[in-house]
């Protein structure tokens, strides 16, 4: 659901000004590990706004500056700079509404010359040399004891978001054992502060995940 946001909720340390860990929904885990399935030139656009840093932009711009005349008459340029995130990606679209649709397209001669499929519409059949263009449709193998409720993990818990990204199942023994590991000695200046995560705020998390081990610190407390 495009533009849609999910809660989190922040434990925050006063003194040292940062975010010890998060209290998070299945919905929020399931987007955090989605990010790793999208197509490294889906999240340099993605991050283009952002002032991305380093050479990877450039070679992303080399391919929207190229003239149509120097590529292949059966590639484009979208199957480089707009990939598909891999069939069966889930949760992307709840945050960042850039990404592509995830339905992924197949297309086989429409002579029935037998030569399988390809991704990509402009592709020639080997066989009687005419364009790719019939649409078949995919259909997603089903998983024995398929939920109903989607995504990756579980929602019968609630999860635990640490400032570096370490994702891991929330207990009262899990966040003991993390204050004593953030050698926090004054509980009473731990603070909580609940916090919207949405298209905005998405971006941000993921370029702060390429750059910090701080990353709700850098997203959430200095906005």
């Amino acid at each position: 659901m495009a533009g849609s946001t999910v809660s989190l909720k922040l434990l925050i340390d006063g003194q040292s000004k940062r975010v010890l860990f998060a209290e998070a929904s299945k919905e929020t885990v399931d987007f955090l590990f989605s990010i790793l399935s999208l197509p490294v030139a889906t999240i340099i656009n993605l991050l283009r706004k952002q002032g991305m840093v380093g050479s990877l932009a450039n070679l992303y711009e080399s391919i929207e500056n190229l003239n149509e005349s120097y590529i292949q008459p059966n590639q484009t340029k979208d199957a480089i700079l707009k990939p598909r995130p891999p069939v069966g990606t889930f949760s992307l679209r709840l945050l960042l509404t850039d990404v592509a649709e995830a339905n992924k397209r197949f297309y086989r001669c429409g002579q029935h010359c037998g030569y399988g499929f390809s991704d990509n519409s402009k592709t020639i059949c080997p066989a009687c040399n005419k364009l790719m263009t019939t649409a078949v449709q995919y259909v997603s193998p089903q998983q024995e004891q398929a939920s109903t409720e989607g995504g990756f993990v579980k929602g019968v818990v609630t999860y635990m978001i640490l400032d570096n990204l370490v994702v891991k199942p929330m207990s009262t023994i899990s966040c003991i054992a993390l204050l004593n590991d953030f050698n926090v000695k004054e509980v009473g200046a731990l603070q909580e502060k609940e916090v919207k995560l949405g298209a905005d705020e998405a971006t941000k998390l993921l370029k702060a995940s390429l750059q910090s081990e701080k990353v709700l610190t850098n997203v959430f407390l200095k906005i």
